[in-house]
């Protein structure tokens, strides 16, 4: 404090001239000291559960990595927001309207207690329905709306209407609000401890949850865009990552085969398990593969998937067993992957990160499953989130060794978005490109999908 003088600085409201200038270095001596003890204690807890390394090599060069992303953030055309929230308004009142009429009665759609009333208890749509809990209401959750679709057309212009509720109050209203206006940017903040997988989450605002499946989600991300007409926006997607990495960890020949000769794999799949050619495969046969291929990865039940594809219990299981029949190792891999998390207490990843599930042991078969499907998924997907983590890591090296102006600016799970200086797109793309296919090493290709565009629904 001496040192500042009359330098007017940032005191919380006490003036520093009263302070104990003693006191203050006691703190900091204090702080110091107490933070080398903790890193002493920790560093050997994780050298003794061999996790230094995904500390030293993953987690710690991210630190730097995810700071300068956070700083950046990214530009948001709020202009185009504003006009998507008043069409989503007026799309919103003629859904009510048209709820309205088919119920007879105007009512809070958003109340699940009057909304349940008017479902079960006016319009009779489903006999068994029961008040349920402390508050003797109906269940008005959307798995269970779903499952009434068909039953009243009602039930589909509800489900809209909450989707559109929650597209307009979660997003579309709220990211304008959430804009720096020192930076007119958008800036989130990444958390790499929160999932226990090792993927990173994004918070305040969370944008790893922009929705992409829908439509009217989709114009969200048109609303992402370049800081000004000199850049581009470049996503880079690693392609069916989760299920190549189980095709290396398994070394089943059948799967890794199809990625060696880069076939479609849902097309492969479905050929496989139905015994048709290629060509003979229809849409639905590609989306059952596909729902096998991905359920497998999450430990899908026969009834799980039945009701995924609303097929009978019966067919759904002669699915799963005729995909384990076409790929007998990834269900040796799946086996083994419980055994181990059974016998070591976690399960981990190529490059050593665990999770350790303490439940896979536990009396109560639910429980004990849960953590079962997460010992066959951890492997899969913590390994993906490692490899992703590992790619930016070599992509920030490589832009400040190299000087570039472009910056790496958002991470959704396997995509990364890069907000790029034009004259730079050759190289960026380059190294993009190199860095995420080489970060962690597979007995299989690896595959990058690159896009580039003037908004993130352009590049994605």
């Amino acid at each position: 404090f001496e040192s500042l003088g009359d330098k007017k600085i940032k005191t919380h409201g006490l003036n520093p001239k009263t302070l104990d200038k003693e006191r203050l270095k006691e703190y900091a001596v204090e702080d110091s000291d107490i933070c080398l003890q903790l890193k002493n204690v920790f560093e050997e807890k994780l050298r003794e559960a061999e996790l230094l390394e995904v500390f030293e090599k993953i987690e710690m060069p991210l630190v730097d990595v995810l700071l300068s992303m956070e700083r950046e953030g990214v530009r948001l055309n709020i202009e185009e927001l504003n006009q998507f929230s008043t069409l989503l308004n007026t799309m919103k009142i003629d859904l009510e309207k048209e709820i309205y009429s088919l119920s007879g009665e105007e009512f809070n759609i958003s109340s699940p207690k009057q909304l349940g009333e008017i479902l079960f208890e006016k319009m009779d749509i489903d006999s068994s329905s029961k008040k349920k809990g402390k508050s003797k209401q109906y269940s008005t959750a959307e798995d269970v709306l779903v499952k009434l679709k068909s039953e009243h057309p009602i039930i589909e212009k509800v489900l809209e209407y909450r989707s559109l509720s929650k597209l307009k109050g979660t997003y579309v209203d709220a990211l304008p609000l959430l804009v720096n206006k020192k930076t007119n940017h958008i800036h989130t903040s990444y958390n790499q401890s929160t999932a226990v997988t090792g993927r990173l989450s994004s918070k305040n605002p969370n944008l790893q949850n922009i929705p992409i499946r829908t439509e009217l989600g989709k114009e969200i991300r048109k609303c992402f865009v370049p800081r000004s007409e000199d850049y581009v926006l470049l996503a880079a997607d690693y392609s069916q990552i989760e299920l190549r990495i189980i095709a290396s960890l398994s070394g089943d020949e059948n799967m890794c085969e199809a990625f060696k000769k880069n076939l479609d794999i849902h097309l492969d799949t479905a050929s496989k398990i139905y015994g048709v050619s290629h060509d003979e495969v229809t849409k639905d046969m590609r989306r059952n593969a596909k729902s096998v291929n991905f359920g497998i990865i999450y430990g899908i039940s026969a009834f799980g998937l039945s009701q995924q594809l609303n097929i009978s219990r019966k067919e759904a299981q002669e699915l799963i067993d005729e995909y384990f029949n076409k790929y007998p190792k990834i269900k040796t891999f799946i086996d083994k992957s419980i055994i181990s998390a059974r016998e070591k207490g976690y399960a981990e990843t190529i490059s050593g990160r665990r999770r350790y599930l303490s439940d896979i042991k536990s009396s109560n078969a639910n429980i004990r499953n849960f953590a079962e499907r997460n010992a066959v998924n951890m492997p899969i997907q913590g390994t993906s989130a490692d490899m992703i983590k590992l790619a930016m890591i070599s992509i920030y090296k490589e832009f400040n060794e190299r000087n570039l102006k472009s910056k790496m600016i958002l991470q959704v799970h396997d995509e990364l978005v890069f907000d790029v200086f034009k004259p730079e797109l050759d190289i960026i793309k380059e190294i993009v490109v190199n860095e995420m296919k080489n970060s962690l090493k597979l007995n299989l290709p690896i595959e990058v999908e690159v896009n580039t565009g003037e908004n993130w629904l352009e590049a994605h």
